[in-house]
């Protein structure tokens, strides 16, 4: 039998899930609307690199709010602040299926994300606060499932019902969930008197600098690939204002007495190694699912729903073992089972380094649960490792600074991929045209070949024969390029979960780890 301090009411738990399914929610809708969006710029009318805003402005808005989240639930309180932005959340979710045009639907996104962006850090917080160390790990591993599974199925879903039910489905899918979230929440969270005060001494200068910095970073991120990165003054200026508005901030935090967060808990060995480590998974987990999708739609012809089919079985490990992990870390050591993890991650990128043009989905199976088992094994310890001893004072900076480091680390990582992928898929061209060029004889057999079969299907003139050859040849070193090039992402994918292991190395055993996880 537990101890009594260890003890958690029925009415706890209650609140824990309930926030939980929120931080699921608001997580899932960032890869829902992700699949989907081919089918909502269509339906909008919207030029791709336009739409791209749609996902776009649901992220700006989500980074900026999640620092400020703690600040803010003490202001309202806990019950007001969560429970009014879960509404809202749902309002314009419902809000962003009817959006009659882009404008429409970008100033809906941004809304949203600031809404769903609270329910985010606040689930890791209640998790932290409410929850005894001893029943720490079961909280935080249902909330690294949310954090893992929600990706992992998001594309399944998004392009299922996209395809199925046209695209307003994937914002309409979130009134079923959030209706049980809202009354959870409703039942369970203690009514709190709201601290309006804290507003009046909030650290301004830190929030308006904090707010200004992480929105240009991530629009830098997210939009710097199609704006030819620095080439572009519109980037060129938005990571100045970044660079220094986050210095600012940094300063700013380091000298106020009541600083929005608590930066020096970055200092701490376990907390500083277990953001650096989130940060690269986060640009490994959100970085794969980008490579995927994009190597399934250009070389297999995929289309949105089939890429879900392809990529959902790394879901079922997930949804199996994370509720495991808090007993399994009874038995094993957390930082044996996160290195493990980190390793089979790792190796899941390492197996595609080789992959050619006939890896298709089945060959993509091993690869996949191997990351998903390396995920579940070693989100919850590095998790509860590296907040394990910080006072219930620190939750909302901790959570803060985890959920940040892990989004931004998934934006660098996307952002870092796409410019690498064009950069070596260039790089393979020009390796592999010294071998197909025109000066070889045997190039010039194969081209004359194919020029006579296309004769011979149809094409009437001679030369038009030809140069739909070489076209077609072109194609087939474009694609043989980017294959390629593909496999050298994930040897970087790899390569960045090495580094993840190695800041997991420098974790050590809380004091408070053997009762930590002792969970049932």
């Amino acid at each position: 039998m537990p101890a009594a301090a260890d003890r958690v009411s029925a009415r706890t738990w209650t609140a824990v899930i309930g926030a939980t399914i929120g931080a699921f929610m608001a997580i899932l809708n960032i890869q829902l609307v992700g699949a989907a969006l081919g089918d909502i710029r269509a339906g909008l009318g919207a030029s791709p690199d336009d739409g791209a805003w749609v996902v776009t402005a649901y992220l700006v808005a989500e980074i900026v709010v999640i620092p400020l989240s703690s600040w803010l639930s003490r202001a309202f309180s806990l019950r007001r602040y969560l429970i009014a932005n879960a509404t809202l959340f749902l309002v314009f979710s419902v809000a962003c299926a009817f959006a009659q045009d882009l404008g429409q639907m970008i100033v809906l996104r941004i809304l949203q994300g600031l809404t769903g962006g609270v329910l985010i850090p606040m689930a890791f917080t209640l998790n932290m606060t409410l929850l005894p160390p001893s029943r720490q790990p079961t909280g935080l591993a249902a909330f690294s499932l949310a954090a893992t599974f929600a990706p992992a199925v998001g594309p399944t879903v998004g392009g299922w019902l996209s395809a199925t039910f046209g695209w307003h489905a994937v914002f309409l899918l979130n009134l079923a969930p959030g209706g049980l979230m809202l009354a959870l929440l409703w039942v369970s969270l203690e009514r709190q008197p709201m601290r309006l005060d804290l507003l009046r001494q909030g650290d301004w200068l830190g929030i308006v600098s904090m707010a200004i910095g992480l929105g240009a970073l991530q629009v830098v991120l997210e939009e710097g690939g199609r704006e030819d990165w620095f080439d572009s003054p519109f980037i060129t200026g938005l990571a100045a204002v970044a660079v220094a508005a986050l210095a600012l901030f940094v300063r700013t935090e380091l000298r106020s007495s009541r600083p929005l967060l608590n930066l020096r808990l970055l200092a701490r060995r376990n907390f500083g190694a277990g953001v650096t480590a989130m940060m690269l998974v986060g640009a490994v987990s959100y970085g794969s699912t980008f490579v995927l999708p994009a190597y399934l739609a250009r070389v297999q012809g995929y289309d949105a729903q089939q890429i879900g089919e392809a990529l959902a079985w790394s879901a079922l490990p997930q949804l199996m073992l994370i509720p495991l992990m808090p007993r399994l870390m009874r038995l094993v050591d957390a930082r044996v089972l996160m290195v493990l993890g980190f390793a089979l991650v790792a190796s899941s990128s390492f197996m595609l380094v080789g992959l050619d043009a006939g890896v298709a989905a089945d060959q993509l199976l091993l690869p996949n649960v191997v990351r998903a088992v390396g995920q579940a094994l070693a989100m919850t310890p590095l998790t509860v490792l590296a907040t394990g001893g910080l006072d219930k004072a620190d939750a909302g900076s901790a959570s803060a600074l985890l959920n940040v480091m892990r989004n931004m680390g998934g934006a660098v990582g996307i952002a870092g991929l796409q410019t690498f992928l064009v950069e070596r898929e260039r790089f393979h061209v020009d390796v592999i045209g010294q071998s197909v060029s025109m000066f070889d004889e045997e190039t010039r057999l194969y081209l004359g070949g194919l020029a006579r079969r296309l004769v011979e299907q149809g094409v009437v003139d001679p030369s038009v024969a030809w140069h739909k050859a070489v076209g077609i040849v072109a194609g087939m070193v474009r694609e043989q390029a980017f294959v390629m090039a593909v496999g050298d992402a994930f040897w970087l994918l790899g390569s960045a979960l090495v580094l993840a292991l190695t800041a997991a190395l420098l974790l050590k055993k809380p004091a408070v780890s053997s009762s930590a996880a002792a969970a049932d």
